[in-house]
């Protein structure tokens, strides 16, 4: 008896100790949890909402909100392991501590390159084995528990809107359209949580709900509002089709606040949009940090427990991360801000749910709710059932980092690669070659191959190592760095004129030069302090031009008085604002962030062994000065849709060698209902020298719409592999409901009776076909 109740006190001090930020809440050493019984809970014949209610209702108060962080305690007394929701898996599973090794694709603006679903489909399938692998293995290991980096709940994929290319993160999305956007994110979503009716494969999170997308520097404090069409026309569709579509687990709340409250207490956004109108039914989580946000940033609430609880009985049920002080400052504190808080942890933000309770701004029943959502993911994810009737939980460890995850990974990254510009340089010809000069400060970056979010690889080939490779050993391959990737704000690197004309002197010599440069993510990222970004030309994470950094700009025009032909290889995460380039020089590829084979990729599209057929999912701009403001959420002038000017390169635009054409366009119905479909079929005929892909882009138009509409927009695309002098008959469906427009009147969406051009093409200003139809106007 007195054995028992010393664990049972043990088992308390833990707990407290969770609550008030002491410990990493992983369960203690040597403690046991109570024996498997016959709780209702604890059956897997139940119902799951059965079994959370049961489980649900022997909780106390404070350990249900114990479990509302992203850090979960073990309650030992229930048998309840410790779970981490902190996860990430934008491409590829985030590692953890040394020596942990997962695949590493293209970053996610590369992979939205591809243009190709089924692709983005297999490699989601592929990380979520990985993360089930590590996950079941330290499982294992840890009496069941499940920590930072090894649950089985990731904070991916990022589906706002690239409406800016300044924008930091925005290499984490997938480009500045809405539909190319959804169709990836459900691929994405359903290849994470897998195809079994039962048991989800690894839970998916929808970010940053819903308008988000810089500057970073506001986050925390900033209220975009944009015009009531743009967010319902260009801001929420990929989110919708994450919940309706791609049935979602998870859906994270943005920092920002949207028309004057924030994201994270929103009722409008987390309860009547997502879950009433919607149907989403899995739990909402909070971006790091941001529920302390809507307290000290947008000042929401009087009180921390004023905010916690306003923020669930909002929607937002749980908080991820934690940054705030101790009690006292977070007490009296009126102007801390993001710069001095310092992201000090000591438990999370709902951990004064408790004490909300107490006071009266909550009730214990709404709690309730909040941990069932929660709980109700773990059980869908099989933790509470035995492993034999999980199907993942076979999943070892042996499946995480295979070769064939890197075989995928370097298909994926040859994928992505888009060919810009190419006036008959490439496919470089070895037999031609004797020598090749490899410059810039991103040719034997492997840092640069990562991006940002992303997982530690065993091995990765640089773009010299994979040119060196790939090049064969009869052709000698030299290489100098050049320049700095951009000009420190004191000018302590710049390079004086005598060295860049040594590095053209050198490179006289050589055949041909490829020249990799651009950026990386350490000049594009997340929010930084400004001792991380003393770089001329970008901020805080953000770009303040989007011009390709001066040093290389000098460099390339040096280079180009040697008279040798130049090959430039930017790598970005955006686009890249690069006239001088476009103009004089032959050939520009776009290889963005190509992941752990991308430079083997990069060296296989040079030298032809890969065909292109990367398509841009964002608009490169001429010059910065082509863009409205930053801060300025309306989208007139912005993305394709409807920028004013011309683009340097325009969305959809890639080159291939060799050539596809298009004919005997055909509707199966010109007259369409506005609940119907449209079924375009055309034939598309490799009509060039070699094997390929084209991407072929179907666009609509309003004619002579009663309200402003966009230049054009996707409504439909595939990709497809064609031989030479291969033709192929493509037939693409596509519901009129893809035409809709947001009624500000109606305060609905409405498909408007009346014409509607399609135009069929390999690009958004290279439209082949063109067609009308016309939609009926309700009975």
């Amino acid at each position: 008896m007195r054995k028992n109740l010393t664990s049972k006190i043990a088992a308390l001090i833990s707990l407290l100790l969770c609550l008030a930020g002491r410990t990493a809440c992983y369960g203690q050493p040597g403690e046991t949890k109570a024996p498997a019984g016959s709780e209702i809970w604890e059956n897997p014949s139940e119902p799951v909402a059965t079994r959370v209610e049961n489980l649900v209702g022997q909780m106390t108060l404070a350990e249900k909100v114990s479990q509302l962080g992203c850090e979960c305690p073990a309650i030992p007394r229930l048998g309840i392991p410790a779970y981490s929701h902190r996860n990430e898996c934008l491409h590829g599973r985030m590692t953890g501590d040394r020596g942990d090794f997962a695949t590493v694709f293209p970053q996610a603006i590369g992979m939205a390159a591809t243009w190709d679903t089924p692709l983005v489909h297999q490699e989601a399938d592929a990380i979520s084995t990985e993360a089930r692998a590590k996950s079941n293995d330290y499982a294992a290991h840890h009496d069941g528990n499940r920590a930072h980096r090894f649950g089985l709940s990731y904070y991916s994929p990022n589906i706002n809107i690239f409406r800016d290319p300044r924008w930091g993160r925005g290499q984490e999305t997938y480009g500045e359209d809405p539909f190319l956007t959804a169709q990836l994110a459900v691929a994405f979503i359903q290849g994470l949580q897998g195809d079994d009716p039962r048991y989800v494969k690894i839970l998916a999170c929808a970010k940053h709900f819903a308008v988000h997308s810089g500057p970073e520097p506001l986050r925390h404090s900033f209220d975009p509002s944009p015009p009531q069409r743009d967010f319902y026309e260009t801001y929420l569709p990929a989110f919708e089709a994450a919940v309706r579509e791609g049935h979602v687990g998870s859906v994270m709340g943005a920092y920002t606040a949207l028309y004057g409250v924030p994201d994270c207490a929103s009722h409008f956004l987390l309860t009547d949009l997502l879950r009433k109108k919607w149907g989403f039914d899995g739990f909402v989580i909070s971006d790091g940090g941001a529920i302390w946000d809507v307290w000290s940033q947008h000042k929401f609430a009087p009180t921390p427990e004023a905010t916690a609880a306003a923020t669930v009985r909002a929607g937002c049920d749980m908080c991820s991360g934690n940054v705030q002080p101790d009690a006292a400052v977070m007490r009296r504190s009126t102007d801390w801000t993001a710069d001095t808080r310092g992201w000090l942890h000591g438990g999370e933000d709902y951990h004064v749910l408790t004490n909300s309770v107490t006071q009266g701004l909550i009730s214990e029943q709404e709690i309730n709710t909040a941990v069932s959502r929660e709980l109700t993911a773990r059980f869908r994810l099989g933790l509470f059932d035995p492993s034999e009737k999980v199907p993942w939980s076979k999943i070892g460890i042996d499946q995480n980092d295979t070769p064939g995850h890197r075989a995928l990974a370097l298909k994926v990254a040859e994928e992505s690669i888009v060919v810009l510009k190419n006036d008959g340089l490439l496919p470089l010809n070895r037999a031609k070659l004797k020598r090749i000069a490899v410059i810039g400060p991103n040719a034997d970056s492997a840092k640069m191959l990562l991006g940002n979010y992303s997982g530690t690889p065993s091995h990765s080939t640089a773009i010299l190592e994979g040119i060196k490779q790939i090049a064969g050993a009869q052709i000698e391959v030299s290489y100098d760095e050049g320049c700095p990737l951009a000009l420190r704000n004191d000018r302590s690197n710049e390079l004086p004129p005598e060295e860049l004309e040594q590095v053209a002197a050198t490179a006289k010599s050589a055949d041909v030069i490829i020249f990799v440069g651009g950026i990386d993510a350490t000049l594009e990222k997340e929010e930084a302090n400004a001792r991380q970004n003393p770089f001329d030309g970008f901020s805080r994470g953000d770009r303040i031009r989007i011009e390709l950094p001066k040093p290389q700009e000098d460099l390339l025009k040096e280079l180009s008085t040697t008279g040798r032909p130049i090959v430039f290889v930017d790598c970005s995460g955006s686009a890249i604002a690069m006239p001088w380039e476009a103009e004089h020089l032959p050939a520009v590829v776009q290889a963005w962030y190509p992941g752990e084979e991308g430079g083997k990729a990069v060296a296989e599209v040079l030298f032809g062994d890969v065909n292109p057929a990367g398509r841009l999912p964002v608009t490169f701009y001429n010059s910065t000065e082509d863009l409205p403001n930053f801060e300025n959420y309306s989208m007139s002038n912005r993305t394709y849709r409807y920028f004013n000017g011309k683009p340097l390169f325009a969305f959809g635009h890639g080159l291939s060698y060799t050539k596809f054409s298009y004919d005997k366009l055909s509707l199966e119905n010109s007259d369409v209902a506005q609940q119907g479909r449209v079924k375009i079929s055309f034939e598309l005929k490799n009509s060039g020298a070699s094997d390929g892909d084209e991407v072929a882009q179907i666009y609509f138009r309003h004619v002579n719409s009663a309200v402003p509409q966009p230049k054009l927009a996707l409504c439909g695309f595939t990709r497809v592999h064609l031989a030479k002098g291969e033709s192929r008959s493509v037939t693409l469906d596509v519901p009129a409901e893809r035409f809709r427009y947001w009624d500000t009147t109606q305060k609905q969406y409405v498909v408007e009776p009346g014409k509607y051009e399609l135009l069929i093409g390999g690009a958004s200003d290279d439209i082949r076909l063109r067609t009308q139809i016309k939609i009926a106007a309700a009975p």
